[in-house]
């Protein structure tokens, strides 16, 4: 399949800076975007603000962000969940890895821990207010 989900977060003047942190934990290309860059918009309010940033990390992952100017309503960015399939054994070293690094600076609610339906489940609230929930599925032998 071709189609791809992307998540899309919207932040109030720090998209910058969750994208520049996002990028440090997952790796992959990031590219940013300001209104003054994009719109040309002198408005000294959002000049600098993130109007699009984008983190390709490979295919089938993909995140997107930007800052609402202030005169918009932010919302929650709701949840993102991550999980692997349990045909890899380097996804579940790779979802540990991401695992750490989002949770610096941040809240676990729920820690990674092997779940009833046999998979390891965690979920946490990164330094950015965005929830994360990880399952990592047992390898198939």
């Amino acid at each position: 399949m071709s189609i791809g989900l992307t998540p899309y977060l919207r932040f109030a003047g720090d998209a910058k800076e969750a994208m520049e942190f996002y990028h440090q934990v997952l790796g992959g290309e990031l590219s940013m975007l300001t209104f003054q860059e994009g719109m040309n918009d002198n408005n000294p309010a959002v000049a600098g603000l993130i109007m699009h940033a984008s983190i390709f990390v490979e295919r089938g992952l993909h995140l997107m962000a930007s800052d609402t100017p202030p005169e918009m309503d932010v919302r929650g960015n709701g949840v993102i969940a991550l999980s692997s399939d349990g045909n890899d054994s380097l996804d579940s070293a790779t979802l540990t890895k991401w695992w750490e690094g989002l949770g610096e600076g941040g809240q676990v609610n729920q820690p990674l821990a092997q779940a009833p339906w046999g998979d390891s489940y965690g979920e946490l609230r990164d330094k950015f207010g965005v929830v994360w929930m990880f399952n990592i599925s047992a390898v198939a032998s």
